[in-house]
């Protein structure tokens, strides 16, 4: 019982916490506060562990991972994009576009703990722990997907504002195009590996999970697309020289292709990536 009153009131919380780190990073981005700019960091990391402590108390409580209904998995797509994020501040440095990144996760979290539902009732199929791997890896590859097409959005906002001698708020404050570029790229590198990740749990899950599975299913065929493309544009990168606009146009196509994937193909075409 106790377990379920801290799930509620972090339900609760969760979103008002994002929403205010939202606003922090806004006020470090926007109006330059000193303040914000020292704290933003440290309420970011304090937000992803209460996160965690309540995917954690879900698990446990509900006996299956938090990713059985859609209001789960936007929660876990919160946490990923949040942990994503955090990640690749800490890598780069480059601290300027957390408002853009997190608002994300914000809107995740809001509509997750309007309308998420607690139950103690799933297939047993679901309780199998490669599931939650597979899930978990499967979301943060995701996530890291939607931040390395923000990136690329954000690179051909500052690369046009350039093009056309327009140096406002967006040339001001946001880093520079290489910056951008580099942030975009240990992100998507990021999603290659966790999709791996993914692929293999998936892999070695499914036969314990179905017995008419198949390999050929189009949300399988669909997510190797994805890590091929990525995984082609790493090499493209490394060994063909491809920069600028060509890694940043790929992020968003990427993306694009991504959202189709997770959308129109699992929900008319998948057979067992549905479970309801």
């Amino acid at each position: 019982m106790e377990h379920i009153i801290i799930i509620d009131i972090l339900n609760i919380a969760l979103p008002l916490l994002y929403f205010l780190l939202v606003w922090v990073y806004g006020k470090a981005f926007f109006a330059d506060f000193p303040w914000a700019r020292e704290l933003k960091s440290k309420i970011l990391f304090g937000i992803i562990l209460i996160h965690f402590v309540y995917l954690l108390d879900r698990t446990f409580v509900f006996n299956h991972p938090p990713a059985t209904t859609i209001f789960e998995i936007l929660t876990l797509l919160a946490f990923s994009v949040a942990v994503s994020y955090a990640f690749i501040e800490r890598l780069s440095r480059a601290k300027e576009t957390g408002y853009f990144i997190l608002n994300i996760a914000f809107f995740f979290q809001i509509a997750s703990s309007l309308f998420i539902k607690d139950l103690l009732e799933v297939p047993d199929v679901l309780r199998n722990p490669l599931f939650g791997l597979h899930v978990t890896s499967a979301l943060l590859g995701y996530a890291a997907i939607t931040i390395s097409a923000v990136y690329g959005f954000l690179y051909l906002m500052l690369y046009h504002e350039i093009r056309a001698s327009k140096f406002g708020v967006i040339y001001k404050k946001l880093p520079n195009l290489e910056t951008l570029e580099r942030m975009s790229f240990i992100a998507i590198t990021m999603a290659f590996g966790l999709l791996s990740l993914a692929i293999l749990f998936g892999f070695i899950w499914l036969p314990k999970a179905f017995d008419d599975f198949s390999y050929l299913d189009p949300k399988l065929v669909g997510t190797l697309l994805i890590w091929a493309m990525y995984g082609t544009g790493i090499i493209a990168k490394k060994r063909g020289g491809w920069t600028g606009r060509k890694v940043m146009l790929l992020s968003v196509f990427g993306f694009v292709f991504t959202i189709f994937s997770m959308t129109v193909v699992n929900m008319l075409f998948s057979k067992f990536h549905n479970f309801h």
